[in-house]
């Protein structure tokens, strides 16, 4: 009798554990219905279901232990534990999933570092080392982080500063290495433009302080629902996303989410345009926009087009070697057989990897169109890479490919407008539309606004193109409106 007691007993506490273990699958398929519920991204026709199929899930492995027979519920205890682990998982993947797109997302600050230099072999170890030195600056342009980084140093030094002007940064440059100042003081963005005028300077010079000077950007309210404008901004810095530096890739990717169309426009990165609100009539490179910041550098291509653009996505040449291996590898199309970076490609299709795809959207010399095909072969591998993202078989690795790019990819598009145009594409997964433009022009070398007198090779925009251009991208942001 009392054997049997003892059995009923242990059946008893053996139910109440199994009903336990249910009770935590429906709290986490609950937690998990929130989570999905919450980031957007998933259409309301799907979580329905889905919740559907989680509470019968429960009722079955809760009713399974009101059975007396000790192996069924032995089972429901195992497959609610089961249940419980996937749903677990399922809850990470979404949580973590969230927080990439937050990381990627939302950029609303660029950054200038600014730097002082002295020569390689100087004395100095840090910058109170440097405290009596001659410190050069320039006074041409980016006059306001120039002064801050003064005051910052001035600061940091306890002193007065030695300050000798210069009119650019390259005059400055040459000082230093000539020795006519102890240390140079300037933005970080402009080593590319005095690298172009004083052959190899980075090389024969340290940087001994940096300051980073953020400066928040104007935010507009889009509606990803309707056709919009996105710059996709192409950099070479080894430094934070968000620093300012020339811009070597400029694509427009006008996007119609109703007509699945999407317009890829490459514009040189030489073109020969004025900035808006920096260089007044004088004429630049659209190449330097970028120094002054990815909002110069749309809105110098907004004045091109005629066009709003409502978003933008900055990346490295890293982020693309990233971007390509965490799809699997993506296949590019390419119009001619080349040789480049050791890789070899071939007319027709290629399957590459990120490091090839870097090596084919920047090689130049083997083409006799130079920087026009590169822009081409830019868009064919942005093509790709949409074509791969944009397919329902991606999702399973959505997760793991939005933690890789999170460092390395910046974008002024919130979470909340990314989770939404994730929720209409899994609404409508309908293939898109892709296809690819150019503008095009004639070079020349003239001076450009951000280097002085200097003679660079530039392009004066083809008119005639950039007006079809611009009637093609209303057409398709008009379209279905």
């Amino acid at each position: 009798m009392e054997q049997k007691k003892h059995h009923h007993h242990k059946e008893k506490k053996r139910h109440m554990i199994g009903k336990l273990i249910a009770v935590f699958q429906l709290a986490v398929s609950t937690a998990l219905i929130v989570m999905i519920w919450n980031s957007g991204m998933v259409p309301l026709k799907f979580i329905l279901p889905l919740g559907i199929f989680m509470l019968i899930l429960f009722g079955i492995t809760f009713g399974v232990q009101f059975i007396q027979k000790k192996l069924t519920g032995i089972i429901g205890v195992v497959i609610s534990l089961i249940i419980s682990m996937v749903l677990a998982v399922g809850l990470l993947y979404f949580m973590k999933a969230d927080q990439a797109m937050e990381d990627v997302g939302g950029a609303v600050y660029k950054t200038d570092n600014m730097i002082v230099a002295v020569k390689k072999d100087d004395a100095a170890k840090n910058i109170l080392d440097a405290r009596d030195y001659r410190f050069g600056y320039q006074t041409s342009m980016d006059q306001e982080n120039n002064q801050l980084m003064l005051e910052d140093v001035a600061a940091v030094t306890g002193r007065e500063l030695k300050l000798i002007e210069f009119e650019t940064a390259a005059e400055e440059a040459e000082a230093l290495l000539d020795g006519r100042i102890d240390a140079a003081i300037y933005n970080e963005a402009f080593m590319g433009i005095i690298e172009d005028a004083v052959e190899n300077y980075s090389e024969q010079v340290r940087i001994l302080y940096q300051y980073g000077i953020e400066t928040e950007l104007e935010q507009e309210e889009t509606n990803v629902e309707e056709a919009f404008h996105v710059y996709i901004s192409g950099i070479d810095v080894a430094g934070p996303i968000s620093t300012n530096s020339r811009s070597d890739v400029n694509i427009i990717m006008t996007v119609n989410p109703n007509t699945k169309q999407i317009l890829l426009t490459t514009t040189p990165r030489d073109y020969y345009v004025p900035l808006p609100g920096i260089s007044g009539e004088a004429r630049d490179k659209l190449t330097h926009a970028g120094i002054y910041g990815v909002d110069v550098s749309m809105a110098t291509l907004e004045s091109i087009y005629d066009i709003d653009i409502s978003y933008y996505a900055r990346v490295n040449f890293t982020s693309l070697i990233t971007i390509v291996d965490a799809l699997g590898g993506v296949d590019v199309n390419s119009e001619y057989d080349f040789d480049a970076g050791g890789y070899s490609f071939v007319q027709g299709e290629n399957h590459l990897d990120g490091a090839q795809a870097l090596a084919f959207a920047r090689e130049r010399h083997s083409f006799e169109s130079g920087d026009n095909q590169r822009g081409k072969n830019q868009e064919a591998v942005l093509t790709a890479i949409l074509q791969k993202a944009m397919s329902p078989a991606i999702l399973t690795s959505a997760n793991q490919i939005l933690a890789s790019v999170s460092d390395c990819v910046q974008t002024n598009m919130t979470q909340e407008e990314m989770a939404k145009f994730i929720n209409m594409q899994l609404s409508d997964p309908a293939s898109w539309s892709i296809e690819s433009t150019a503008a095009t022009g004639s070079g020349d070398n003239q001076p450009c606004f951000s280097s002085g007198s200097q003679l660079l090779y530039v392009m004066w925009p083809d008119e005639a193109i950039v007006g079809d251009i611009s009637r093609r991208m209303k057409q398709i942001e008009g379209e279905n409106k």
